[in-house]
């Protein structure tokens, strides 16, 4: 059911030109400047294709004082991100970033360090980081140079080596550390896999989800044990259960059903299945229903044509897919869990890219537009049958899985490889209790 059958509007809605008075909040509030009361004005909107926003707008009739506030609404992702980028040129400079109020970021080079939540959450470029911190520092100059003048001559010599970081005489990094996971950097590349950026996930500690404002229930009291008579497994698996959530798309309320079903030759799994009765969206999400396997998987599959396209495919919310022929690499985040076919999570990829703003956004670039369409066009081959690729799942959980065409062990085209984590990779699935504290 659509938003324009009920006659119901999202909570979130995007600014349109046919939409010129848009519902808005007022508020009556305390005004900063007089003291007097004014009126905010709140309204929920969304950047297509980024995330949700609230825009705040405060004027006070008494003293004429405005002010203007935009702060992020959508949600907080399940894990963090740390993102390291190497400056190997100038154009690299031009790279987009995204950034959250959480987003710490570091330059090993100086040893310079702009600590989270110092800053507002900004869309910049690698230049503008670097000129921000600039402006900054020379912000009180003047004032050092009078009553410290050792102190402004040494932060004279460090403004200078940040000057000197525009110039890329010798490569450098930039580390990006955000506990909510809302920090992005631009591939110039896109849709291949970006070479100069390395994007590592992470589980938050009960620490950092406290600077979040995140709190488990009951965290601070001994765990109730489970009564394992009050449902039998038989019950859960026979059952639907339906529980309210929030739609990705437009935040409004919706319900979610939530299955647990078993996976012939593989293991049990959850799929849960969300639709939006106000603006339409649906959404599925498949999830281990049995835990971390001991060991990473790695699964490789040659894809020649219909019989392989029709195998049953499990990717598991922690699972990298490859196609090393097309130089593609989809991260853990971008499809999410999904129990499909080889030629369904082939195509999730093709839409995605097609509904992506390379293609459809207000300031395309026509060089990345062309590189996408071309992109999309050899994934239309592969899909036909008339080019030939190997699929690659890399999943450190263990919990994907693509059908063997035989009943006893894997086929002649598939290769299934089991491996030791990293402490990197145990350190994205949470399983590293110790961690190395500052001191």
């Amino acid at each position: 059911m659509s938003m324009e059958n009920n006659g119901v509007k999202p909570i979130f809605r995007e600014l349109k030109a046919d939409d010129p008075e848009p519902e808005t909040t007022a508020i009556e509030s305390l005004c900063m400047n007089c003291a007097k009361n004014g009126v905010t004005r709140i309204f929920l909107t969304k950047i297509p294709f980024y995330k949700d926003i609230m825009l705040m707008s405060f004027e006070c009739k008494h003293c004429g004082y405005q002010n203007n506030e935009v702060q992020n609404a959508g949600k907080i992702e399940e894990k963090g991100v740390k993102i390291t980028l190497t400056i190997a040129s100038k154009a690299d400079l031009n790279r987009q970033i995204v950034k959250s109020d959480y987003t710490s970021v570091c330059i090993p080079h100086l040893d310079f360090e702009i600590p989270s939540q110092s800053q507002k959450g900004e869309v910049t470029t690698v230049e503008g980081i670097i000129d921000r911190s600039i402006a900054g520092l020379e912000q009180d100059q003047d004032r050092r140079r009078v009553e410290a003048s050792e102190t402004a001559e040494q932060i004279d010599q460090f403004i200078n080596k940040l000057k000197a970081l525009k110039e890329v005489e010798e490569t450098y990094t930039i580390i990006f550390e955000d506990v909510s996971g809302n920090t992005s950097v631009q591939n110039p590349r896109a849709p291949q896999k970006d070479e100069g950026c390395k994007v590592h996930y992470f589980k938050r500690t009960t620490q950092q989800n406290h600077i979040l404002g995140i709190y488990e229930e009951n965290e601070d009291t001994l765990l109730q044990p489970i009564n394992e008579e009050e449902y039998s497994l038989e019950e859960i698996e026979g059952e639907v259960m339906t529980f309210p959530t929030n739609c990705p798309e437009c935040n409004s309320p919706c319900q979610t059903n939530m299955k647990m079903t078993k996976i012939p030759y593989f293991k049990e799994v959850v799929i849960m299945a969300t639709v939006c009765d106000v603006c339409g969206h649906k959404t599925n999400e498949v999830k281990s229903g049995s835990g971390i396997e001991p060991q990473g998987v790695k699964i490789e599959i040659t894809v020649t044509g219909k019989e392989d396209f029709s195998r049953d495919l499990l990717k598991s919310e922690t699972c990298y897919m490859k196609v090393p022929e097309l130089d593609l690499e989809v991260g853990p985040m971008t499809l999410g869990g999904r129990f499909s076919t080889v030629e369904g999570i082939i195509s999730a990829v093709r839409d995605q890219l097609a509904n992506s703003t390379a293609l459809t956004g207000d300031s395309v670039d026509p060089e990345i537009a062309t590189k996408m369409k071309n992109f999309i066009d050899q994934l239309d081959q592969v899909l036909q049958g008339k080019k030939q690729v190997t699929l690659v799942l890399d999943d450190p959980a263990g919990n994907s899985y693509i059908q063997s065409l035989t009943d006893n062990g894997t086929d002649d085209r598939l290769k299934i490889t089991k491996y030791e984590r990293t402490f990197e990779q145990n350190d994205e699935l949470g399983l590293n209790d110790m961690k190395v504290e500052n001191y």
